[in-house]
């Protein structure tokens, strides 16, 4: 399906330069996400998940095992992660060949070293003349309170996600990392988050997101500014508000660093270099920042990672490119929530009233 749902002024902005002829239709706002599909769209990426059946926690894993540029944006100041050095433009490395989004704290990042193993037993990874490394940076989210903390996600999980890698569309919402928000009030009055997916086409060039929803603060509709999900009143059946409720003078409670944390991948076809794939990833966070408050505060380490697999083969507008990363990321979150599942103490959107 040709997707035509774009931005007012996006293409005054930008002119003929996003040569987007008759196939793009400029509307005020982005009111059906229905058409918009999922990060699989982007050519030279599988998407393959881990969901732990005894709590809610697992690992997500984005192959492009061709290849692709990547890089990296940290927002949220607790941040657990896996060779973001390695993607610092002036760095050596160009490609990686997967990235991981998984729970378990920082206990996750031990299903990168699955990962490495799925793809070093394919002859896959950095050429160093005696073997090949694969390159694989993750970043975590803290899902070790909801349910036994000693459950988290092993190497073992990691090879398992990547055995079930498809390009087909990935399932949404309960997938993957136990993700839960609306923690400024304590865990008790948060609810469940998850895994959500969208993308955008472009001038001949596909963006798309997935994103692992764990925040701190609530989830927003971006058109109208309505709490989605978040903190629940003390009886447990309303949504608090938890912006509104703090302007209204009721503090938040002291939350432990790292008991957050959204992350998330950008991908796109366009050919790019590793500055401009860092420019995307930083652009993509607007998209967190229309649809999480409070976002990227002490207790959450929000990651975003972008990926050119370059299988488009156009050089790609970092411009146009970063609009559409943050509108993907910002209904790959709604999506998120929408799609996500309650479990015993975590209710879900359909769960509350509003």
């Amino acid at each position: 399906m040709q997707r035509r749902t774009f931005l007012r002024g996006t293409a005054a902005i930008f002119g003929g330069a996003l040569a987007c002829g008759s196939d793009a239709q400029v509307v005020n706002t982005i009111t059906d996400t229905s058409s918009l599909d999922a990060i699989t769209d982007v050519a030279g990426v599988k998407i393959g998940h881990f969901t732990d059946s005894r709590k809610p926690t697992g690992c997500t894993v984005l192959l492009t095992e061709e290849g692709a540029v990547g890089a990296v944006d940290v927002r949220g100041a607790a941040p657990g992660t896996r060779e973001t050095d390695l993607l610092n433009p002036v760095n050596l490395v160009e490609k990686v060949h997967a990235i991981v989004l998984s729970g378990g704290s920082a206990f996750g990042l031990d299903t990168a070293t699955g990962v490495m193993r799925y793809l070093e037993e394919r002859n896959i990874g950095f050429d160093v003349g005696v073997a090949r490394v694969p390159i694989v940076p993750a970043a975590i989210l803290f899902d070790l309170a909801v349910g036994d903390p000693k459950i988290r996600p092993t190497a073992e999980s990691g090879y398992q996600a990547c055995v079930n890698a498809s390009v087909n569309r990935p399932p949404q919402g309960n997938v993957g990392a136990g993700a839960t928000v609306g923690k400024f009030f304590g865990i008790k009055r948060a609810m469940k988050g998850g895994l959500g997916t969208a993308s955008f086409k472009v001038a001949g060039l596909t963006v798309g997101a997935i994103v692992a929803v764990n925040a701190a603060g609530d989830v927003l509709d971006p058109q109208t500014g309505a709490t989605i999900a978040g903190a629940r009143t003390e009886d447990g059946k309303r949504l608090i508000g938890t912006r509104a409720a703090i302007l209204r003078g009721e503090a938040p409670i002291s939350l432990l660093a790292g008991s957050a944390t959204t992350i998330g991948v950008i991908a796109t076809d366009a050919v790019l270099s590793k500055v401009q794939a860092q420019k995307i990833a930083q652009m993509a966070h607007d998209g967190l920042a229309r649809t999480i408050n409070p976002v990227h505060t002490m207790v959450d380490g929000d990651t975003i990672f972008a990926a050119a697999t370059g299988r488009a083969g156009k050089t790609g507008n970092p411009n146009l490119l970063g609009i559409l990363a943050a509108e993907a990321m910002a209904v790959a979150v709604v999506r998120a929530v929408r799609n996500a599942k309650g479990i015993e103490g975590f209710p879900a959107v359909g769960d509350i009233k509003t």
